[in-house]
């Protein structure tokens, strides 16, 4: 097979599978094809011995990716109704790009970027995917998620609530016992930050949240913007009245520097991602903790639980109870325009664009959640089983089954060899079965237009009404086709040895053997 040098497995991969080329799993692979690439000057033929060295190290993976074993099988499909979604969501108007902060005010309103990455690591972007932004308010998870992975879950709720303050993120208000609400407003933010870390230096400590970020990003983008730190900083009263206040009410832990928090706090609100590094932060959150495109654990499953509850209940400032109502899902919200969004155990989506509403989400991301959770079951609440109304990625139609066992059965039928050898490639299950329990080895052996190539795609040989294709090739007259199924059965079947077989496995055994 002669491969071009650019778009090598672009074309084949990332729309049916969902799986990039830049995927740090298949490093290997994409190292192997581009030396070959550039030892043959361009055009390169892939040979048994270079798939080899080119797969070897990621069999599992690919494997996986082609029999459509992911959590979304039909990548394509569902790629193609995220995009519908996006551009739906394109033609919203409404809102302002936040201006209180100076240099948050100067991203153009048109820009609009959704990604996602699912716990397998398959991804779909669409729009300004690639623009950084800082995430604002959402670190605030992100932060508690460390701190109650480094420091436990009882310490960290000995400074901070877990239940909705009812008022704005920036309110200068305390719980019944003097402690800030929740970690996702201002005053559980700055306390958490005051947790992190408490005795090292400034940068010890930037660098020690910054790393798991990355870890959490799968090494994709993360950044810093100075510029938006020292305007936060020149802006921040109000947030330096929360630290007096909290100052005052004693909310910090002993010796700790008040000042050092706010601008640990100011800094983290002033880390950069992408829609693309951003989804895969989500997704590590929607993947119990464990980063989908490189294996490493980076948080506890305690610390991913604890997140996604408290941003269930408090993730999207005022507007948490409807998010939760209408949507169903953990997510969490910055004055940036980005909204974080975990779908528990399937994917993790980062949207962007910057036009706020009123209470300070962006407002095509709102809305591109709400129609999300329309079209696919993925509000926690949704009726897995009943809702036919809905849309579940997860599954594979029962149409497409239907349809691929009709080919399965017409290309057995008419000796169909390229059909069956690609419905082979695309990791068709040649032993499906019809209406009646015939496959398409029954059929070939039938019809006698049975080829090598049909029963070599076979692990065992299915049994209609107690017969065989053997059983079937000779009620018909199909000579060639028995002698065939003989050779194969004394070849592959008497080398398998008499481990737990079943009568009927035995009697082929015996028929193909020639035993007694």
């Amino acid at each position: 097979m002669y491969l071009p040098p650019s778009g090598l497995l672009t074309g084949l991969l990332e729309p049916f599978t969902g799986l990039w080329t830049s995927d740090p799993r298949l490093r290997d692979c994409m190292r192997h094809l581009r030396l070959a690439m550039r030892e043959s000057g361009g055009t390169v033929m892939v040979d048994q011995k270079l798939f080899r060295k080119c797969v070897g190290a990621n069999i599992l993976l690919l494997t996986q990716a082609f029999r459509r074993k992911f959590i979304i099988p039909d990548f394509e499909v569902f790629a193609s109704n995220m995009d519908q979604l996006y551009y739906s969501t394109q033609r919203q108007e409404g809102g302002h790009v936040a201006d209180y902060i100076p240099q948050l005010a100067k991203f153009s309103p048109n820009l609009w970027g959704v990604s996602l990455c699912t716990v397998d690591g398959q991804r779909h972007s669409a729009g300004d995917t690639k623009v950084p932004f800082c995430l604002q308010s959402c670190v605030k998870p992100l932060e508690y998620a460390i701190a109650v992975h480094e420091i436990g879950t009882e310490h960290v709720h000995r400074y901070v609530g877990k239940e909705p303050s009812g008022l704005k993120f920036n309110q200068l208000s305390l719980n019944d016992e003097d402690k800030p609400h929740n970690p996702m407003v201002n005053a559980g933010a700055i306390v958490i930050s005051s947790l992190l870390k408490p005795n090292s230096n400034k940068a010890e400590r930037f660098d020690y949240v910054m790393e798991y970020l990355k870890k959490m990003a799968g090494t994709e983008y993360v950044g810093f913007s100075n510029a938006t730190f020292q305007s936060e900083k020149e802006t921040g009263d109000r947030n330096f009245a929360i630290g007096y206040y909290l100052k005052e009410k004693k909310c910090f832990p002993e010796n700790a520097d008040m000042i050092a928090a706010l601008d640990f706090y100011f800094q983290l609100c002033s880390i950069e991602v992408t829609c693309e590094s951003g989804c895969v932060m989500a997704a590590t959150l929607a993947n119990g903790g464990i980063c989908p495109i490189t294996g490493e654990r980076v948080l506890s499953a305690e610390a991913v639980r604890n997140t996604l509850s408290l941003m269930h209940s408090c993730g999207m400032y005022d507007f948490s109870g409807q998010f939760a109502f209408h949507v169903g899902l953990p997510a969490k919200s910055g004055v940036s325009g980005a909204v974080l969004l975990v779908v528990p155990n399937i994917m993790g989506i980062m949207c962007w664009s910057p036009p706020l509403d009123r209470v300070g989400n962006s407002v095509r991301g709102i809305h591109f959640c709400q129609e999300l959770v329309s079209l696919f079951n993925f509000h926690n609440y949704d009726n897995l089983r009943h809702f036919a109304r809905k849309l579940d990625p997860r599954r594979l139609s029962f149409d497409d089954r239907n349809k691929s066992v009709v080919n399965l059965m017409f290309a057995a039928y008419s000796g169909d060899v390229s059909a069956l050898r690609r419905f082979a490639l695309l990791a068709v299950d040649m032993e499906e079965k019809d209406y009646d329990s015939r496959t398409g080895l029954h059929v070939a052996s039938a019809e006698a237009v049975f080829q090598h190539f049909f029963i070599t795609a076979y692990i065992a040989l299915s049994i209609r009404w107690g017969n065989t294709p053997l059983d079937d090739a000779r009620q018909f007259g199909r000579d060639g086709v028995v002698s065939v199924l003989t050779e194969y059965q004394q070849m592959y079947l008497c080398s398998n040895g008499s481990q737990s077989k079943t009568e009927d496995q035995r009697k082929l055994d015996s028929e193909g053997c020639g035993l007694s």
